[in-house]
């Protein structure tokens, strides 16, 4: 089939015939029309007559001539508009204006386009006045819209630009950077926003509809239903197990697929991380226990000795244990570490369902389809065994304190146990069906239960008397889970539905639809801002859990960055990634230079050399790598370490270079020669940072053991600690004068230090997550930090506050509303005009500071997304002007 793009006249042959025109006669041409309110702009341009009574206004904003010379640059200007009017009218009739230019289908042919088109200034001031053209000739709305994405698509500044009035239709776009920009009376109707950048933008009277916003991962890549979903501790990973017989790992706030994990032959009943989520635990239907290395993604140990399907694998507390259940009727203890079997526990007389430690990890729970056991994990005897149920036992949990086990079940009943005792507490009656899932609130004072019986129950554990009651679904609850606060509880069901619920109202907040089949698994992330949800329908699901929105997936870096660093030259900014990727941003726009692959880890560490052509990486592939700036290339790799490299630097003079290193020491590198001079130790946990003092006779060093260290190069002797810092040390850096340090750490903080005296001077606070990096700017003026919580923030180091820009447009305005910002209990400390450069790697919703008075901002499924735009940030002035 013939590309859209083909048809007729070639678009870019079209757009092409306006290159040599005078720029400044789209602007006096929009003037003209906004002026004369004119609505139909090639009849006007086609009327010569009209643009004669115009000349005056046109010679005035194209420059000023003298009468000699007047007739002659009448001629050209009469000529530009002439082709301009030619162009228009072609491109009335053309594909462009008719067609989504944004969908998959013209991919291709679009990214050809752009390829042809993104050093033509020429064109790219043709897309912006057609984009312009849609607040004034509706005719070309979507010729605008598509030239609006083609702009988003090519990176484009657009950053503090006036679109008022415009109205954009079918289109995407996603990621756009709009930040300070004036939208008032603008109009979109079916638009893809996911990741728009709207901080400090001015939405007054805005009219968007139909609007596409992904705020939540959809995760597909199973082939098959999904049995079980688990987070890691830090809340940065989900594991999945499937029908498909696969592993995934997925990126929380990317949405990314971080790898797929392949080892088992049958279905994967059960995964479950470690505490300190090094390994991942997987339980197959093939009858084996499988570890993996979560940082290398590869198999540790297969642990053979079931002989039937595991369905529950459970780490204890400490991680250093792990059992597991299976149809076989036993369980079994393993050695984490060795991936030896240290016990077989036998006694149940059906398949063993469900496996769980209690939190201090001496005591295994297990229920089978009729019994509930306690066994002693030290000597794998079994204490007790529960058989009042009278029914397959469907659920157990122990309460937080460990001194408590719930358990559900086919006869309808919840039983709590004494678990020293192993004696029945109390039987919880109210179901009128199986009881699928029990859970206990974080502080062990409620229990919660969902049942076939379309219902959910709270309970109170002391009393043992039933709180309240949710009904109302159309099917089966299948999952429940608390929100680690306990404020909330979430529930998945087979009706295809999770619904959100108040513990304390026993009212549903949320009904988030999406999944095409039944709701299996369910779970909220550690910080319970994010629930995922696991289907029959082949997908996992991220959920915005305060909006009910869904997450973006979005490209650049597609994990978190784990450090960022200045070119000498102050103009572009390096970053290092998670997905083993390092890119390059321009620091003036925020948008994307280059990108640089070849690593097989995670990049932890970039740094320029003095002279800026040469970039050092290091990783956790245990290597350094040095980069051609200009070109791209990988220059060559240093090899010495034994694990992952967390930091390198540069000396200003000659040709040192410093690593540090998880194997907690520092290595000095005659990086050109590529050489190893010297080895320091003396760090009690993981190097984290090194960096030289502007002379090259110091090092500093940042660690695990949360403290800072200098160093003298010559002697490799320590000079000096610093302490303070509450966590671990992520990045140290120099200013340029050697005076101070600055220190970013896991307390989320930046200090920094006199070198001198090693005292602290000032501590600042900004981000919202742990602070991976901090550079100095060449000049000394600036601080750039890199955060977990995807963001690069400038700060001026003189006064340590975070840089920001006053746009003079919004003073009248904020100067109307001032007394209110500063008084609203809801923005406290708020400084309405200050916008921060964010450089980010997944560029979801951001509406910080963005100013919204009236207007309409609804999704396609009919949802006031004002709530979500509240939540990012956004004041709402109509708000403030009531009080």
């Amino acid at each position: 089939m013939q590309s859209y793009f083909q048809e007729k006249e070639a678009l870019v042959d079209i757009l092409a015939q306006v290159k040599d025109v005078n720029e400044k006669i789209f602007g006096v041409i929009l003037e003209i029309l906004r002026k004369k309110q004119l609505k139909d702009c090639i009849r006007f341009l086609s009327d010569f007559e009209i643009q004669r009574q115009s000349d005056g206004q046109i010679l005035l904003q194209v420059g000023n001539f003298i009468a000699a010379d007047t007739e002659q640059k009448l001629s050209i200007i009469y000529n530009d508009i002439k082709l301009i009017t030619n162009v228009l009218k072609k491109l009335n009739d053309h594909d462009f204006n008719y067609l989504d230019f944004s969908s998959q289908e013209n991919e291709e042919s679009k990214l050809s386009l752009i390829q042809r088109i993104k050093d033509n200034r020429w064109i790219i001031k043709f897309l912006q006045f057609l984009v312009q053209l849609t607040s004034i000739d509706e005719t070309f709305i979507q010729c605008g819209s598509n030239s609006l994405h083609i702009l988003v698509q090519m990176k484009v500044a657009l950053r503090n630009k006036n679109f008022e009035n415009i109205k954009i239709q079918n289109t995407s776009l996603v990621g756009a950077n709009f930040a300070m920009c004036n939208f008032s009376g603008s109009q979109f109707n079916n638009v893809n926003i996911s990741g728009l950048n709207l901080s400090g933008a001015l939405l007054f009277n805005c009219k968007w509809k139909q609007l596409k916003i992904l705020q939540l991962n959809q995760l597909n890549g199973h082939t098959r239903s999904v049995q079980s979903v688990c987070f890691s501790r830090d809340g940065n990973i989900l594991v999945s197990g499937s029908y498909d017989k696969s592993i995934r790992l997925w990126d929380i706030k990317t949405g990314q697929q971080i790898a797929k994990l392949d080892g088992h032959s049958n279905t994967i009943r059960s995964v479950c991380f470690s505490p300190d989520a090094r390994t991942l635990a997987s339980g197959s239907a093939d009858g084996t226990v499988i570890l993996w290395d979560v940082k290398t993604r590869k198999k540790k140990v297969k642990l053979y000795g079931h002989t039937q399907s595991v369905q529950q694998v459970c780490f204890s507390s400490d991680g250093n244990t792990l059992a597991s259940g299976s149809d076989d009727k036993s369980i079994r203890i393993w050695d984490v570490k060795t991936g030896q079997q240290k016990a077989q526990l036998d006694g149940h007389c059906d398949a063993v369902r469900s496996v769980c430690f209690s939190p201090d990890g001496n005591t295994l729970a297990s229920a089978s389809f009729y019994d509930i056991r306690f066994w002693n994990v030290k000597t794998g005897q079994s204490k007790t065994k529960l058989k009042d149920h009278t029914g397959t036992v469907l659920s157990i949990c122990f309460a937080p304190d460990g001194n408590t086990l719930a358990s559900g079940g086919n006869d309808y009943s919840i039983r709590l146990w004494d678990v020293k005792t192993g004696q029945q507490k109390a039987k919880l009656d109210g179901h009128t069906s199986n009881v699928n899932s029990i859970c206990f609130s974080p502080n062990g004072n409620t229990l919660a239960s969902s049942s076939d019986d379309k219902s959910i129950r709270l309970w109170d554990v002391k009393t043992a008397q039933q709180k309240a009651i949710m009904e109302g679904y159309e099917d089966c609850i299948n999952s429940i889970c608390f929100s680690p606060d306990g404020n909330t509880l979430v529930s998945g069901s087979k009706d295809k539905s999770i619904c959100i619920l108040d513990v304390k109202t026993a009212q549903q907040q949320a009904k988030l639809d999406g999944h095409i089949s039944p709701v299996c698994s369910v779970c909220f992330s550690p910080d319970g801002n994010t629930l995922a949800s696991g289907s029959r329908d082949k997908s996992i699901r991220l959920w915005d859990v305060q909006t009910g929105q869904q997450k973006v997936k979005m490209d650049n870096h597609s994990n978190l960055f784990f450090s960022v660093c200045f070119s000498p030259d102050g103009n572009t900014i390096a970053s290092g990634s998670q997905d083993n990727s390092i890119h390059l941003w321009d620091v003036k726009t925020g948008q994307q230079k280059a990108k640089l692959e070849g690593h097989s880890g995670t990049v932890y560490s970039v740094i320029f050399s003095p002279d800026g052509s040469t970039l050092a990486s290091g990783s956790d592939d245990t290597s350094i790598r040095l980069w051609n700036v200009k070109t791209g290339q990988q220059k060559a790799t240093l090899d010495g370490h034994n694990d992952c490299i967390n930091s390198v630097c540069f000396t200003l003079k000659g040709n040192l270079l410093a690593s540090g290193s998880y194997d907690k020491s520092i290595r000095l590198w005659d990086y050109k020669k590529g050489l190893q001079k010297a080895k320091l130790e003396g760090h009690s946990g993981t190097v984290y940072s090194v960096s030289f003092s502007p002379d090259g006779s110091t090092l500093a060093s940042g660690s695990d053991d949360t403290s800072i260290r200098l160093w003298n190069v010559k002697t490799g002797q320590q000079k000096d600690k610093l302490e303070d810092h509450s966590g671990t040390v992520f990045s140290v850096c120099f200013s340029p004068d050697g005076n101070a340090l600055a220190s970013g750490s896991r307390d989320k903080s930046i200090r920094l230090w006199d070198v001198k005296t090693g005292q602290l001077k000032v501590k600042m606070d900004g981000h919202s997550n742990l602070v991976f990096s901090v550079c100095f700017s060449p000049d000394g003026n600036a601080l750039a930090s890199g955060s977990q919580d995807n963001s690069i923030c400038l700060w001026d180091y003189k006064t340590s506050k975070e840089i920001h820009q006053i746009d003079t447009s919004y003073q009248d305005l904020l100067i109307y509303f001032q007394t209110s910002l500063k008084n609203s209990l809801s923005l406290p400390n708020v400084d309405p005009d200050r916008t921060i450069l964010r450089i980010c790697q997944n560029p979801q919703l951001e509406a910080q500071r963005t100013l919204i008075l009236q207007g309409e901002f609804i999704n396609h499924q009919g949802k006031d997304l004002k709530p979500l735009l509240k939540s990012k940030g956004s004041y709402f002035l109509d708000d403030l002007k009531l009080k």
